[in-house]
């Protein structure tokens, strides 16, 4: 960010030019040569102020009092190079901010660098000087430290603020996030929808999650790329809804199909009764959406009354046989309805026993 306000402390022969959080800068009250002068700012700041671009040559001109004499800044000439002196790199063209007919060492040995402030002329640009003169110390304290992008960055200093360039894999205003969590992928039978308010599945990266008709969602409906690169919660799975498991009626049979998980959403099932029944019932059922089936189980029911005559044509007696193994028992033992004993779970053994047996010869 910039700052548009600034306010100067005095304190102990020194001035404070302050703002926000960011790079600020600070002058002496007094006067000293070249070396006193970098030497008073690094031991209180950071160094003599590294000029990084016209940007901050117009606001240190706006912002710092004229003084009869002007202000020394980190520019040296070592080994005949014009170097600064905090971060050892070379002035390069592009940069160069010289008054006019400078630099031009006219004192000879005028290796050191000052910057015209409110000058009437030459506002913010610089002059070779000998640094054996005494200016005052134009100094800055830079925000960058180790912590500053969370160690996995570069911290590059701005007026009164700074910013990460991060290294590969990192990212965020202090590179303090990983870059991606595992890519997802919408779950089978369901729907996926996200935002990214970065790069696609990166930090804070959102999903939310629905199934389709028929099918239930098992786990969270919204996942989160966390800043640990791991996804808030599993993914979701869609799982068809189930109903309850049917079974083939009694003298019947059942034959189902299930195009997902056995008797689940739109599994079918058709029924048919054996020979001597009838189906009381629909004939298909299937699962729906809700988790119930279509219709009632069907049952199968014997076909018709048997009428059969037993005795003499002196002595008739009608029996009334209402079902067939009923009338198995009397057609192939002789045995009377009313003798069957009814006992859980035998009706269909027996059904498939006395099948086996041939007709009495006489019914009589």
């Amino acid at each position: 960010f910039v700052c548009y306000s600034y306010t100067v402390f005095l304190l102990s022969g020194l001035a404070l030019l302050g703002c926000c959080e960011g790079w600020k800068y600070f002058y002496s009250e007094d006067t000293m040569d070249y070396d006193h002068a970098r030497k008073w700012c690094t031991e209180n700041y950071t160094d003599l102020v590294a000029i990084q671009n016209q940007e901050e040559i117009e606001y240190l001109n706006k912002v710092i009092p004229r003084m009869k004499v002007y202000y020394w800044i980190g520019l040296r000439k070592i080994d005949g190079i014009w170097t600064w002196v905090g971060t050892k790199k070379p002035l390069v063209k592009e940069a160069e901010n010289w008054a006019s007919r400078e630099p031009n060492n006219q004192k000879l040995g005028e290796d050191c660098v000052e910057i015209y402030i409110k000058r009437n002329t030459d506002q913010g640009k610089w002059n070779d000087e000998l640094c054996t003169i005494k200016k005052h110390a134009l100094c800055y304290q830079a925000d960058c430290n180790n912590s500053s992008c969370s160690g996995n960055g570069v911290c590059e200093e701005k007026i009164n603020n700074y910013t990460c360039r991060c290294h590969e894999g990192f990212f965020g205003p202090i590179c303090q996030y990983k870059s991606a969590c595992s890519i997802l992928h919408t779950p089978a039978n369901g729907r996926m929808n996200c935002t990214h308010p970065f790069r696609n599945f990166n930090y804070n990266s959102s999903c939310e999650f629905d199934c389709n008709k028929g099918f239930i969602r098992k786990g969270v409906g919204t996942l989160r790329c966390t800043e640990f690169r791991e996804w808030s919660a599993l993914q979701p799975v869609c799982q068809a809804s189930e109903c309850n498991i049917l079974h083939a009626p009694a003298y019947g049979s059942m034959n189902c199909f299930h195009p997902f998980k056995n008797f689940s959403y739109n599994s079918s099932c058709d029924f048919d009764c054996n020979k001597g029944f009838i189906r009381k019932g629909v004939g298909t059922l299937r699962c729906t959406e809700s988790g119930k089936w279509s219709d009632l189980l069907p049952k199968c029911q014997g076909r018709t009354n048997f009428y059969f005559f037993t005795g003499k044509t002196d002595h008739v007696k009608v029996i009334l046989v209402t079902d067939y193994v009923s009338w198995l028992a009397w057609e192939r033992l002789g045995i009377l309805p009313e003798e069957l004993e009814e006992v859980a779970g035998e009706r269909e053994v027996w059904a498939s026993l006395l099948k086996l047996l041939p007709p009495r010869p006489d019914l009589g």
